[in-house]
């Protein structure tokens, strides 16, 4: 059971921020895990990673100084079909995707987390409303500092059990003063299996296992990079742009 104890976001202005709140259904783009650079039982563990978007290649970085049960980056078990024990895929009915999240997490790639502590991801390119997708989140739960999230999709109401079981999963909203609140994800029941999703343009997502457990798994996509889903302009072409606005103000005034 993982709970993210914080997360670095660089947002891109007003505009960014619009289109996100705005963000519809969209097929989404998983991270393909490609390897790690140490034994996955010992300390400092990191594993690399990419996403591929219709136009760019974005590195991603996971370190975990505890280390993880096992990272899985070709062929192996598919954790992320449908139904106890994996019986098959099927995007309709997958505690993974939704009205919001068109796909479920490519291939059979996933990382496994089993001690307590903090962990890190890191993307080359800041990406776009970013997804996580989970396997087991039993007795246990994400924690997001000052980072709201939405729950896009878990087992139930219309969705198959993931690959061991079904169960619940529910936000909780804490104050802890100070203008700082703690937004988590917590499992009530079961086997919760899902998908949660922040809206926004993010580089750095920054998190801590609670406890002790082998295991519980992971994996992230994303919409796209901010530049593509935004499509922002450069700071310079922003600032034409109110330079033409101005003008077209100005000879409206005279008319």
């Amino acid at each position: 059971m993982i709970s993210i104890a914080r997360i670095g976001v660089r947002t891109l202005g007003l505009a960014a921020l619009t289109m996100a709140l705005s963000a519809q259904a969209a097929p989404y783009f998983w991270t393909d895990w490609t390897g790690a650079t140490s034994n996955t039982n010992g300390t400092n563990f990191v594993a690399n990673g990419t996403i591929t978007t219709n136009a760019s290649t974005i590195n991603v970085t996971y370190s975990n100084a505890q280390g993880v049960s096992f990272i899985q980056t070709n062929g192996g078990t598919d954790y992320w079909a449908n139904g106890f024990f994996g019986s098959a895929r099927n995007a309709a009915t997958s505690p993974y995707t939704s009205t919001q999240v068109d796909n479920i997490p490519t291939g059979t790639d996933i990382i496994a987390l089993r001690q307590p502590g903090s962990q890190t991801l890191q993307f080359s390119q800041t990406v776009a409303n970013p997804v996580f997708s989970f396997v087991s989140l039993n007795g246990n739960g994400y924690a997001f500092l000052d980072q709201d999230f939405e729950i896009l999709s878990q087992t139930g109401n219309g969705n198959d059990c993931g690959f061991w079981g079904c169960g619940t999963a529910t936000k909780v909203e804490v104050d802890l003063g100070n203008g700082h609140k703690e937004y988590r994800l917590n499992g009530i029941s079961g086997e919760p299996h899902g998908t949660i999703r922040f809206l926004g343009a993010f580089d750095t997502l920054v998190w801590s296992s609670q406890s002790f457990e082998d295991w519980n798994g992971f994996t992230v996509g994303v919409q796209g990079t901010a530049v593509e889903v935004f499509q922002t302009p450069e700071p310079g072409s922003l600032a034409l742009m109110g330079v033409a606005m101005l003008g077209i103000v100005l000879r409206r005034r005279r008319a």
